[in-house]
């Protein structure tokens, strides 16, 4: 065991280096559960899951909605985010002024504000009444402006030197972005965009305040109903964890892929 704790990365063959690290994570883990354990030992708590499971269809009806809502919403944040950062660019003032006013006063509200505001006033003085399609695009413009604030840390931490040597051999401003610029600052941005995206999964959560029937909301009903809070919450927090851990995986996995000298 204690081999497989101290080996050195550089030096081991793939799978013992692969073996050190379940064991590791399974030491670490098992640390985590017994400590929890016995937090949880010592409140004395009368655990009764019967009550919880009857709901357990409301559960997934609430999680499968929450990826649907969470899904369209980074599909559109991931367009306005890129739509802004190239706006943020332009040399029409006017334009560029305009989406700074969004990415600054969109950051610098509550989501919770947010929701409220635009469902109860610009909704309604729009007479859009699905609650659903409001909530998806409170969401995407919300998450949106953090996307616009990656994409443009990305792109301008591209160095000047290599802007310059595109040009010298004579790119285009398109194949400077396309083979310069787009490339490098993608792969820079993947960490914060996973970042990002894990918490507009989270974020959801809040659209119960406008009766949203999502995974939070459900969890908070089959709490009012049977009254066991640990039961009721338990499932909402592995229900969040399925989705969002993958999310970094696949960024990881992206970083690696993408990655090249500069």
């Amino acid at each position: 065991m204690r081999a497989l704790l101290f080996q050195d990365p550089d030096s081991d063959p793939t799978a013992v280096r692969a073996a050190a690290k379940w064991a590791s994570a399974t030491l670490a883990l098992s640390f985590l559960c017994l400590l929890a354990l016995a937090a949880f030992a010592s409140l004395e708590y009368n655990w009764n899951w019967s009550a919880v499971f009857k709901y357990k269809t409301k559960f997934i009806e609430g999680w499968l909605l929450t990826i649907q809502v969470s899904s369209v919403s980074l599909l559109v944040a991931c367009i306005i985010g890129g739509l802004s950062a190239l706006s943020a660019r332009s040399r029409f003032l006017p334009l560029r002024y305009l989406f700074k006013i969004y990415v600054e006063g969109t950051r610098g509200t509550p989501l919770l504000v947010q929701i409220l505001l635009i469902f109860y006033v610009f909704a309604d003085a729009a007479h859009l009444e699905n609650r659903y399609v409001v909530g998806v695009l409170v969401l995407s413009f919300f998450s949106g402006a953090y996307v616009s604030e990656i994409f443009r840390a990305g792109i301008e931490s591209i160095g000047s030197s290599q802007l310059l040597s595109a040009k010298a051999i004579g790119f285009t401003p398109y194949q400077t972005f396309r083979y310069i610029i787009f490339p490098q600052a993608l792969r820079r941005s993947l960490p914060a965009l996973a970042g990002q995206f894990a918490n507009l999964i989270k974020d959801s959560s809040l659209l119960s305040i406008i009766a949203i029937e999502e995974f939070t909301l459900n969890a908070q009903e089959v709490n009012t109903s049977t009254l066991s809070t640990f039961e009721s919450f338990f499932p909402l927090a592995v229900g969040y964890l399925i989705l969002t851990l993958p999310i970094f995986h696949l960024s990881r996995r992206l970083e690696k892929r993408l990655a090249f000298d500069s």
